[in-house]
């Protein structure tokens, strides 16, 4: 299994910007996820999605500027970043889990994925 994550770059504070992560097919997944690494910190999780409901859940220092979403028929996840701060500077990576579903509220931790996407680098400065 192969994810690819893309769209990463350096913005502005306040701006924004949208990751995609490709996966050969994500029909197969329970759920996907984005988390982030920043220098010198633990990997955190930011957002994560049942690939079959939609249904979608948040990190609470995302939520109501993050957004996450999927189009299965492209086998691709979006994170729709706003309002960016310094604070969001990090590498973003995608995951996907194929293990039996869960509430989505449960699926913030990087232990219950399966599969990994290399990376995409966000950096945020003036």
């Amino acid at each position: 299994v192969q994810l690819q994550a893309s769209g990463g770059g350096l913005v502005q504070p306040g701006g924004s910007l949208r990751l995609s992560c490709v996966a050969s097919d994500i029909s197969g997944f329970t759920a996907m996820g984005w988390f982030r690494q920043a220098p010198g910190k633990e990997r955190e999780g930011v957002s994560c999605i049942s690939v079959r409901d939609g249904f979608t859940y948040y990190a609470s220092y995302v939520k109501g500027r993050f957004t996450i979403s999927r189009d299965v028929a492209k086998n691709t996840v979006y994170l729709e970043m706003n309002t960016l701060t310094p604070e969001d500077t990090a590498v973003y990576y995608c995951a996907a889990r194929r293990r039996v579903r869960k509430p989505i509220s449960r699926l913030l931790e990087k232990d219950e994925y399966d599969y990994w996407g290399q990376g995409t680098l966000v950096t945020v400065s003036s």
